[in-house]
């Protein structure tokens, strides 16, 4: 099992690549001459090349410690990278999606396969419904973002309307996290019910681009009656599941954004090690800190969500 979830990885930073690579860069007047066609063309590719060289370490720690906290607590790690990069980044929805979604996926199966020892088990029954309604789910979620950045005139627009919904899913979180005492879980087993769970997770991660952790540490802590580690055990479960069906179906549109190689590579080294780092920390710590570390998380997504809106809507 461990050699082919590896292989699958080493296929997927492969596949990603050779993908990203076919892409053009923006199209040159063709009113130009050949050699200034050549040369503006060179200068564009040397001032792209230059620019993400100089973000690449940036990248990398982002993609790492977001990976790191996302394979502690099972938010995935895309909630913390989706309103960072939108702050600091300069890309667009479209190309964050794909730097989290990528990132995401690496943490997420580094995680489970080294989460083969640390004693938490996935239960084959209700967690194999949820996981694999997230990967219908994921593929949905991708063809709801796609069509959303083809209905808004500008994509600020979509970039706006993540931004709210992640603000509002933290504090329902925050807010179960706070009561989590009081309330009673329903520890549910209908394997129906949890494919629809599955499925509605997955399409609201895949569409916010964030893996779907905070959602779906509350959905499986209440329906599932899981603890804080057997939660995010199956939250990560989820979270591959989903991003790998979307991603597939990215890659079978061809509709991958045109973001350069070298920052994906960076992103995924840094959700590989993160995922090696955090599988190894969860094994040091308590619930309880897990879940401190959590709701330290979804406060910070909050504050960077809403300057993200604020300042989307001020440039729109």
């Amino acid at each position: 099992m461990r050699t082919v979830l590896g292989q699958a990885l080493a296929v997927f930073q492969v596949f990603i690549l050779a993908k990203l690579r076919s892409l053009r860069v923006s199209p040159v007047p063709a009113a130009l001459t050949d050699g200034a066609r050549h040369s503006m063309l060179g200068n564009m590719r040397f001032g792209v090349f230059l620019g993400d060289m100089v973000q690449i370490p940036g990248f990398l720690f982002i993609a790492c410690l977001a990976s790191t906290i996302g394979a502690i607590s099972g938010i995935g790690g895309g909630i913390i990278i989706k309103p960072v990069l939108d702050a600091f980044s300069g890309q667009r929805p479209a190309e964050i999606n794909f730097l989290s979604g990528s990132t995401v996926l690496a943490m997420s199966l580094v995680s489970l396969l080294r989460s083969r020892n640390s004693g938490v088990r996935l239960e084959q029954g209700r967690g194999t419904a949820i996981a694999g309604g997230a990967a219908l789910g994921g593929a949905a979620g991708k063809l709801i973002f796609s069509a959303a950045l083809r209905f808004f005139s500008r994509a600020a627009v979509v970039g706006i309307v993540q931004s709210l919904i992640l603000i509002v899913l933290a504090l329902l979180v925050l807010l179960y996290l706070k009561k989590k005492k009081t309330i009673r879980p329903l520890n549910i087993h209908n394997i129906p019910f949890c494919l629809l769970t599955g499925l509605l997770l997955g399409m609201v991660s895949a569409f916010l681009g964030i893996g779907g952790g905070p959602i779906n540490i509350m959905v499986i802590s209440f329906f599932l009656s899981m603890d804080s580690k057997t939660t995010a055990l199956h939250s990560l479960y989820a979270v591959f599941l989903s991003q790998a069906a979307g991603f597939l179906l990215v890659f079978a549109e061809g509709s991958v954004p045109p973001v350069n190689p070298v920052l994906v590579a960076a992103m995924i080294a840094g959700g590989i090690s993160g995922g090696l780092i955090g599988s190894r920390i969860v094994k040091l710590i308590s619930n309880d800190q897990v879940d401190g570390l959590f709701s330290v998380v979804l406060w910070l997504v909050i504050l960077l969500s809403a300057y993200n809106t604020v300042r989307l809507a001020a440039f729109r």
